[in-house]
């Protein structure tokens, strides 16, 4: 928590610092998948279900980012974001 200049408590969520590594990798990836033309949804999506890494450029350093986190540690923070379980 913290005080605002109003002199209001404020309440901030705390963010696992992992998952927002996880969180600005996975944004760089969409960034450079967009830039190179692809749709980065089905891109992420492929990626993430066979491993294949060829479904994310190398525009940026996309493909070696992407190939540094863990498919299931990324799918149990997703399924947990998408069903408000955090």
């Amino acid at each position: 928590m913290s005080v605002n200049e109003n002199g209001k408590t404020m309440m901030f969520p705390v963010v696992d610092q992992r998952e927002a590594e996880i969180h600005d990798t996975l944004n760089q990836v969409y960034e450079a998948l967009s830039a190179k033309g692809y749709d980065p949804v089905n891109q992420l999506v492929g990626y993430f279900i066979s491993q294949d890494p060829t479904y994310i450029t190398n525009h940026n350093n996309a493909r070696g980012l992407i190939r540094k986190l863990d498919r299931d540690e990324v799918l149990t923070i997703m399924i947990k974001k998408y069903l408000n379980l955090d």
